[in-house]
């Protein structure tokens, strides 16, 4: 099993915040999970850019912290279904305000990004 060589700094929330939502893509699952799309074969289609692999990774890592609970069906085929814990809900403010500022610093990006090119 993974050993951690740097342990977590429980005293800095920086530090607690990156352990836990620290990724490329778990902040886009949390906003489309918010807006009811459950399945994982939904929130493929829904993330441009995300592999199956990936998705099941961070949404087991997103379970491992209490930010989503899974709900499996007893049907054939399986069905399994993601949803927000109230510890994850308490996170879709941040989210917005993260996609907020993302939105009005994309015109700045796409300008640096230009330039160098």
């Amino acid at each position: 099993m993974y050993q951690r060589k740097i342990p977590i700094d429980y005293g800095c929330g920086l530090h607690v915040a990156m352990e836990v939502v620290g990724s490329k893509w778990k902040f886009c699952l949390l906003d489309e999970i918010s807006k009811g799309i459950t399945r994982p074969r939904d929130l493929v289609n829904s993330i441009n850019g995300i592999t199956k692999r990936v998705l099941q990774k961070q949404l087991s890592e997103l379970e491992f912290h209490g930010l989503l609970g899974k709900t499996i069906f007893a049907e054939v085929p399986i069905r399994v279904e993601y949803y927000l814990t109230e510890s994850g809900e308490s996170l879709l403010p941040l989210i917005s305000a993260v996609d907020q500022w993302g939105l009005g610093f994309a015109p700045q990006l796409k300008a640096i990004l230009e330039k160098e090119d």
